[in-house]
Parts: structure tokens; sequence; C-alpha cells
């Protein structure tokens, strides 16, 4: 390995060991008590060292977030372009992923929602607060490009309003998730979850498809 790619190398380790450090205290404390000096305590480096890799604890913060919704957008893009299945079935496969991906990341879901209820309280400078905002559009699209597979496929009815469909399944994702994983009996958290979820979803999705045969028995008179 040359210099220069060590240098590299040595950079990016420090620059996840700041992301991982902040992480954690975002989690612990909240946005609004966290400092770029406690964050550089935590991660064990000085505070200027902090700031070559990042200008602000709002960058810190933005990039924790993008990095892993964007993470995530690519897996679950990977189920819903699964061609041998249902589109309900690949949808509901995306939520088993969802469910996964934040219980294996609490710290994470509560940053996520911390930023989507406290949005303006968060005081993030607008080209930062639009990066969170396109990362976090992305992946909601997939289940909109979903919804769109489904109406082609005649699975679901043509007058679907994508929009309004597309947040109603992330808000119950996200409303099951908030109301059970952080509260209750510790062991009985995850399998509500995921019950809750699976049972919710199957229900709705099935909803839909009684919506397109009615919608085709229209039709055909």
């Amino acid at each position: 390995m040359g210099i220069e790619a060590r240098r590299k190398r040595v950079k990016e380790l420090r620059r996840q060991t700041i992301l991982k450090a902040a992480r954690k205290l975002f989690f612990e404390k909240g946005f609004k008590n966290v400092t770029v000096e406690s964050v550089a305590k935590k991660a064990d480096i000085s505070k200027g060292a902090v700031y070559l890799h990042f200008a602000s604890k709002e960058e810190i913060y933005t990039q924790i977030l993008l990095n892993d919704t964007d993470k995530h957008q690519k897996q679950i893009t990977e189920i819903i372009r699964k061609g041998d299945q249902s589109v309900k079935e690949r949808l509901l496969l995306l939520a088993q992923s969802y469910v996964d991906f934040f219980l294996s990341d609490r710290e994470l879901f509560r940053i996520l929602m911390n930023y989507m209820l406290h949005t303006d309280h968060m005081n993030l400078p607008e080209e930062l607060d639009k990066q969170i905002v396109k990362g976090v559009n992305r992946n909601m699209d997939v289940i909109a490009d979903a919804l769109q597979q489904g109406i082609d496929a005649g699975e679901f009815p043509s007058s679907l309003n994508l929009f309004h469909h597309r947040n109603a399944i992330w808000g119950l994702l996200n409303g099951v998730i908030s109301l059970h994983l952080f509260t209750g009996p510790e062991a009985r958290r995850e399998s509500r979850i995921r019950t809750t979820i699976q049972e919710g979803l199957e229900t709705y999705l099935d909803g839909l498809r009684k919506a397109k045969r009615a919608e085709k028995a229209g039709n055909n008179h």
C-alpha cells in the first residue's frame, strides 16, 4: 500500500470513528445536548481533529442519517426488483427488511424519528436538511415503485394515489416500530413489532387487491 493510499485509509477510519462516537451520543443525549467537543472526547481525539473531517455537529448528524438511509435504500430496491413474487409478497419482504434494519440499529431509528418529528427544532443548514429529506424520500419512493408495479401487473387498482399510499405504508412501518421499540417488556418487543406489521400490512394490501377486483368488475358492466 502506497503512502497516499495509507493516508486515505487512516482518514476514513478516523472519520468512521467520529461518526460511531457521535451516533452513540445523539442516541443517549439527543441532538441539542451533543457538542463537537463531546464527540471528540467520545472518539478519544482532539476537537480540532473532528473539524478536519466535519464542519459542524449538523454535518456529522446529517452524514449518519444519509449513510444509513442510502445503505437500506439499496437493500429494499433489490427486494422490489425481484420478479418471481407478487408485489404484495415483495412489499411484505420490504417491511421485514425495514424491521430487521432498525432492530439491529435502534440508535439510528431514534435519530431518524427525532429528525422527522422535530425538524423545525434541529436548525440544520438548508442544504443539509435538503440532503436528509432527499435521502428519506428515496426510501419512500421504493414503496411507490412497488405500488406502481402492482398497478401495472393488475394487482392493485389503477386509480391508486401513489403518494398517499406510499405515505400510509411508510407511516404504518414507523408507527408500529415507534410504538413498541422502546416500551413494554424487552423480550416481547420484537415479536410485537413483527406480528403487528405483518398482519397490518397484509390487511392493507389485501384491501388494495379487493379494490382492484371491484374496479375490474365495474369495468366489465
